[in-house]
């Protein structure tokens, strides 16, 4: 008998719909607002030239936080996490590019339609359902479209309540999802940025030293270190009289402070495009900054000293200077690399400012 694919594809839809009236999918937990289709929403755009795109994305985050009860900051945190991470499929980016998105949020293969649908790419929201995936119609559209801002949204703020309303549940929610704990802590921190500054930009900068005092620097990227072991440089030194104020240079969450052998007095800041910014070799703190505070452009957070190369309190074994480094966070490794450009352009920037 020959048996054809449209005939197998039936017969495997048959299957499901039976073995659907005694089970329920396993990869997805229903909740009270995915069993019904949201309100559909304004498209952003047109009617709303005169808004940001910061703006625009704070009000799609407060429209599906209404209908989901989730705070529009953890759906904006999750949202610029995605934005910052490398692309898992760089084919599939590609063509998602070709649509003028407003979010970034891309779903794992097999999530958003089954882990055993054969068609990766359906929208039917009842196929969907039953190979066990978690895509969502939010536009009333008929169609759970991946690429859909709301629909993407949607989606994500129902699988991030499927435990439970509370941060915790959020939380191994995230972690389920990614199988990463860095994932997590990342988005919790975004939320947190959010939540205490609103849509901001997150490219808003400043330069590390005040730019009317007395300072140098060049390109010191890859220069050779000896103390502790050869090693190369993986920063920029801008050298400064001590006492010189350091400041952030972007809005971001303090992640580290304390004694580094070799950064001496050191402060670490996390801003919302998933970069470390490392400054070593203080003289001592702004006295209020603590681990978990937020920051923002130009804020004062130490002074250029010259500790370090030894155990606590260690100070004078080279000309004082601060030490900036900047890593990125890829969503599976963190790799350092040049700052010195991003020196040059925040400069020349904060002097065009200040005429």
């Amino acid at each position: 008998m020959k048996i054809t694919l449209t005939s197998l594809y039936s017969k495997t839809i048959s299957c499901l719909i039976a073995a659907s009236l005694v089970t329920v999918p396993w990869s997805f937990r229903e909740s009270p607002v995915t069993t019904a289709h949201a309100a559909s929403p304004e498209k952003p755009g047109a009617a709303q030239t005169s808004l940001s795109v910061y703006e625009l994305r704070r009000d799609l985050y407060e429209k599906i936080g209404i209908q989901t009860q989730i705070p529009w900051y953890w759906l904006a945190a999750i949202d610029q996490y995605e934005r910052t991470i490398t692309p898992r499929s760089r084919k599939k980016v590609k063509s998602e590019d070709q649509i003028d998105r407003l979010t970034s949020i891309r779903f794992k293969e097999g999530i958003w339609s089954g882990p055993i649908n054969p068609d990766p790419t359906d929208k039917n929201l009842t196929t969907i359902a039953l190979f066990g995936g978690i895509g969502k119609d939010a536009s009333a559209d008929g169609a759970a479209d991946p690429t859909d801002d709301h629909d993407a949204m949607f989606t994500m703020a129902s699988y991030l309540i499927s435990l439970g309303y509370e941060e915790e549940d959020f939380q191994i929610a995230l972690w389920r999802y990614y199988q990463n704990d860095s994932a997590v802590k990342r988005i919790r921190q975004f939320a947190k940025i959010y939540k205490t500054f609103g849509p901001i930009n997150p490219t808003a900068s400043a330069f590390p030293l005040p730019i009317k005092s007395i300072y140098t620097y060049r390109d010191t990227w890859g220069d050779r270190r000896g103390w502790g072991g050869l090693r190369t440089h993986e920063g920029t030194d801008l050298f400064a009289s001590y006492g010189v104020p350091v400041r952030s240079v972007c809005y971001g969450i303090i992640e580290t402070k304390g004694w580094n052998p070799y950064g001496g007095w050191r402060i670490g800041i996390r801003d919302l495009n998933n970069r470390y910014h490392y400054y070593a070799h203080l003289q001592g703190y702004e006295k209020k900054i603590e681990i978990g505070d937020m920051v923002t452009p130009g804020q004062v957070i130490g002074w250029v000293g010259s500790s370090g190369y030894g155990p606590p309190g260690t100070q004078g074994r080279f000309p004082p200077h601060l030490h900036y480094g900047i890593y990125r966070d890829t969503g599976t490794t963190e790799w350092a690399f040049n700052p010195y450009p991003l020196l040059k352009q925040w400069e020349k920037a904060e002097r065009s400012r200040s005429k």
